[in-house]
């Protein structure tokens, strides 16, 4: 236990020790490294988003780069890209669900748009969980996959395809002893 005790110590004293480095945007069109306004630092503006990591566009980007790592046989940098992927859809799909609750009752267009991008931005979170479970069982690590495939499950529902598909790779794994859909049902 002291020993437990002291190297977590050690690893908190690293880790308060190493320099903090500022954030820097590099924009696509230029080499010339801006760094974020401090007075504004979650702040983006609409021609920055689709090259911001915090995007659809880079949650489609991570995707993409986890599918030619899977290609490659790369299952750890498979892994690596989705987890990311997933991390930026969960944070989307907060953040438009917090809009969509600040706008509610105020004004109804803004707070239906943000609730579509809220819907839209879990069901991409959710398909990245799908795929990092694949790339568990791949690794045969089913222990990993198994806490995914119950997520998707809660947040699809088990009526939806994914849904389906997720709870068909947990009897797949021998976690479930019952098929659904049963067979002969509609």
């Amino acid at each position: 236990m002291n020993f437990a005790f002291t190297s977590l110590s050690l690893i908190a004293v690293i880790a308060l020790a190493t320099p903090v480095q500022a954030q820097v945007i590099t924009l696509p069109d230029s080499n010339q490294v801006t760094p974020i306004d401090p007075n504004q630092p979650n702040t983006l503006s609409p021609s920055s988003q689709n090259n911001s990591f915090l995007s659809m566009a880079g949650g489609e980007r991570l995707m993409k780069e986890a599918e030619q790592a899977v290609s490659g046989q790369n299952y750890t940098l498979a892994a690596k890209k989705l987890q990311e992927a997933r991390q930026v859809y969960n944070q989307l799909s907060n953040l438009y669900q917090d809009l969509n609750a600040s706008f509610s009752g105020i004004d109804i267009r803004v707070s239906d748009s943000q609730r579509k991008k809220a819907l839209e931005t879990a069901q991409k979170r959710d398909e990245a969980t799908y795929q990092l479970a694949l790339v568990h069982r791949a690794l045969n690590q089913p222990e990993l996959a198994v806490p995914l495939l119950i997520q998707i499950i809660k947040s699809q529902n088990p009526t939806r395809e994914l849904g389906k598909k997720a709870y068909q790779q947990l009897f797949e794994l021998g976690f479930v002893d019952t098929a659904y859909p049963r067979q002969g049902a509609k």
